[in-house]
């Protein structure tokens, strides 16, 4: 571990802050050369800005042996787009609220990284969606590809949209609904879980077809081989409807056609040897937490 690049949003809380400035420190010590997106690091106070030994990016490249992201799980999700098909190993530094992904506390900077420096970590990967339009849209042509879910929602209307749904070219069923999520393990436990869908191992090779408050009462989540082609087909009162892809949005014509498919590369999530996912379920969704256990 030499190069290591640092995200974050471009705004500062005081946790953020703190946890930048314990993490810069222990980085120094390992004798790493430190790297900060230009936005996040515009903003950090001058000490930081004006160290010789911090450098700044505006992109990755395959040479860099980390990144480690400073926020919460909506952070991490922004950062991979940085990281892309580079292979470069995610870690998450946790200041915002639930952190499934981002999962080092600020307490914790000191001994994770130690441990990660050490190499007494294992890695998980975390398998993507990638997207396709016809027409093409401009704004999917360099980062088509989420780690949660890609969501169609309905657009200027409070009125339900209907999504034609076909699996490997078979008609599935046309969802009425606010909209529809294809989520991959690692964003079950996001929107999809919001939404009734199941919770889905990161390991497992499939995933979820939930709609979003759906009209027809018999529609249910679906669980599908992650090999599987998606293809939506959306009607409405309006001309155009929402798709989003993690927290990133575009607007579409009805006439557009989107197909999703899993990406051919992976994002690698470092993991500390002491955490494990059901671990995380207890912990961050409480499971367990009754008065019989």
């Amino acid at each position: 571990m030499n190069k290591i690049a640092i995200y974050g949003q471009n705004y500062i809380k005081e946790t953020t802050q703190i946890a930048v400035e314990k993490l810069i420190d222990v980085l120094f010590e390992k004798e790493a050369h430190v790297f900060i997106e230009s936005e996040f690091l515009a903003i950090q106070k001058p000490d930081i800005k004006t160290n010789a030994k911090i450098n700044a990016f505006t992109a990755l490249d395959s040479s860099f042996d980390l990144l480690i992201s400073v926020g919460g799980d909506g952070t991490i999700l922004r950062a991979i787009t940085y990281v892309g098909d580079f292979g470069i190993p995610v870690i998450g530094i946790n200041t915002g609220r639930l952190g499934f992904l981002a999962t080092i506390q600020i307490d914790d900077i000191q001994t994770a990284l130690t441990d990660v420096f050490n190499g007494d970590y294992k890695i998980s990967e975390r398998s993507l969606l990638s997207v396709s339009t016809e027409p093409e849209h401009q704004d999917l042509v360099e980062t088509s590809f989420a780690l949660n879910e890609i969501a169609i929602s309905r657009k200027n209307t409070t009125s339900m949209i209907t999504i034609e749904t076909h699996l490997n070219d078979e008609f599935l069923t046309s969802y009425w609904a606010d909209g529809l999520i294809l989520s991959t393990p690692t964003g079950s436990t996001g929107y999809s879980l919001s939404c009734g869908g199941p919770v889905i191992a990161p390991d497992a090779k499939s995933f979820a077809l939930t709609p979003i408050a759906p009209h027809n009462l018999s529609a249910r989540p679906l669980i599908l081989p992650d090999n599987t082609t998606v293809t939506l087909r959306v009607n409405g009162r309006e001309d155009h409807f929402l798709m989003s892809l993690d927290s990133r949005i575009v607007t579409l014509s009805n006439t557009t056609t989107v197909t999703v498919r899993k990406a051919d590369f992976v994002i690698k999530m470092v993991q500390l040897l002491d955490e494990t996912f059901l671990a995380t379920l207890r912990k961050k969704l409480l499971w367990g937490e009754d008065r019989r256990n």
